[in-house]
């Protein structure tokens, strides 16, 4: 992955960590708003995810890096993201936009932070789809969700 700086969120936590990471994945957008991308078709994704906190675990780490890419690179890569549980071709806030791909990254990382006792907190899903087009997802202080 080439160098890249993204955009910071604000916060005032010691730590800041950032893992990038790509998947490939295929979807489809369930919508006759969505023109084209009403057919499977395939992207590969960057992510950078940012994680924020004031305390590191007791070995050192805010988070280990291999913990996120497991979380989401195992989950999502080489697979269909209309089949994954996580999204539904009913609901449209549960359609497999960048969008809602960016937020659900979000809140995996976060349900894996939520059982760490030092509690860092995902702050930031940049999520690359093509060469010119991303989505960044922030929750909102105090909600993931």
């Amino acid at each position: 992955m080439l160098q890249q700086i993204y955009p910071s969120p604000t916060h005032e936590y010691e730590f800041e960590l950032n893992k990038d990471m790509h998947f490939a994945a295929s979807h489809y957008i369930p919508h006759e708003d969505a023109g084209d991308c009403q057919k499977v078709h395939g992207h590969t994704y960057y992510a950078n995810i940012t994680i924020g906190g004031n305390q590191l675990d007791d070995s050192g780490f805010l988070i280990n890096f291999k913990h996120i890419k497991k979380l989401i690179h195992k989950r999502f890569d080489h697979t269909l993201l209309n089949e994954d549980s996580l999204f539904s071709d009913e609901d449209p806030l549960k359609f497999p936009t960048t969008e809602v791909v960016a937020k659900t990254v979000c809140e995996i990382i976060q349900g894996h932070l939520d059982t760490l006792e030092h509690r860092p907190v995902c702050l930031q899903v940049f999520l690359r789809e093509t060469p010119t087009s991303y989505v960044i997802y922030r929750p909102k202080r105090g909600k993931v969700s």
